[in-house]
């Protein structure tokens, strides 16, 4: 069985950028990817300093290559389906049979996005359809664009998206669960309101065209923008027994630690705030975080 200071579960912009700290800080680093990151679906990636518009398999690409002259990092291109603790490190089982034994243990798994039962919205997803202004909204500045949400959730989205455009709908496919001080401040903005169910969303070559609801009626728009609900990518936080916050993401502390020790996270499954530049820092806190503790662990 091989030993490992460190193995990082998944190799998306968390799991690199903890990878790259930990090479420099000359750490035995094991990196499981399937190669399946959520971003994938993208045509291209925004506001990440020195790469606007690089498309998420590029930067992969790139993050693996500058890895490279790190000979302690090694990557296996398969995931981890278990983990155990032992006295003092962890037992990782890969989805390959493959046991191996870690120090510590970095998930950077991320997240699965829910979509909503819409004809079309999963082919539309990434291309016309998204979950973050922040990433996408430049390039639909000043275009008309339908926000999919309901109540706070859904307030919240037109109070956003109005820096990026004055043609905003709000739908909430079904009746609608605003406040009354809501849907005056939506009023005031003149944001509209549509109630009625979505049944499908067209588009072409995914360019979105029109929302089409139940009773018949479209609504042309460019882009729509929602929250989609979200789950765990992998079971391996709950199986290892660490605690969730009220989103649903694993709690940590500033540099990563989980509530099990030994045990860190990074990247969009600690936080609801998704964009990759905040994965990439989350990545290196959580593995100066690690290194820290190694350096403690074997100074006393």
């Amino acid at each position: 069985m091989k030993n490992y200071d460190v193995v990082i579960v998944g190799g998306g912009s968390a799991g690199l950028s903890a990878a790259l700290l930990l090479g420099r800080s000359r750490r035995h680093v094991l990196v499981s990817d399937t190669g399946k990151t959520r971003n994938a679906v993208a045509q291209e990636s925004h506001s990440f300093f020195t790469r606007d518009g690089t498309t998420p398999a590029e930067l992969v690409r790139i993050g693996r290559e500058q890895l490279r002259p790190y000979e302690t990092v090694e990557f296996y291109s398969v995931g981890v389906k278990a983990a155990k603790a032992q006295s003092k490190s962890f037992e990782a089982t890969l989805d390959n049979g493959t046991l191996v034994n870690t120090r510590k243990l970095l998930l950077a798994t991320g997240v699965v996005d829910e979509m909503p039962e819409i004809e079309g919205f999963k082919e539309l997803w990434g291309k016309s359809i998204f979950h973050c202004p922040y990433c996408h909204g430049w390039e639909v500045r000043d275009q008309p664009l339908a926000l999919y949400g309901n109540g706070a959730v859904g307030f919240e989205l037109a109070e956003l998206l109005k820096g990026w455009s004055n043609d905003l709908v709000l739908c909430t496919d079904g009746v609608a669960t605003l406040s009354a001080d809501e849907s005056k401040l939506l009023s005031k903005n003149n944001i509209p309101i549509r109630e009625e169910r979505i049944v499908r969303v067209e588009g072409e070559n995914g360019q979105l065209e029109n929302l089409v609801f139940s009773n018949g009626k479209t609504l042309a728009r460019k882009a729509i923008f929602f929250r989609p609900k979200q789950q765990q990518h992998s079971v391996l936080a709950k199986q290892l027994g660490c605690e969730f916050t009220d989103f649903g993401t694993v709690k940590v502390d500033d540099f990563g630690q989980t509530t099990v020790s030994g045990v860190y996270a990074g990247g969009d499954m600690i936080h609801p705030n998704q964009q990759i530049s905040f994965a990439v820092s989350r990545g290196a806190l959580a593995a100066a975080g690690i290194n820290r503790a190694l350096l403690q662990e074997d100074f006393r």
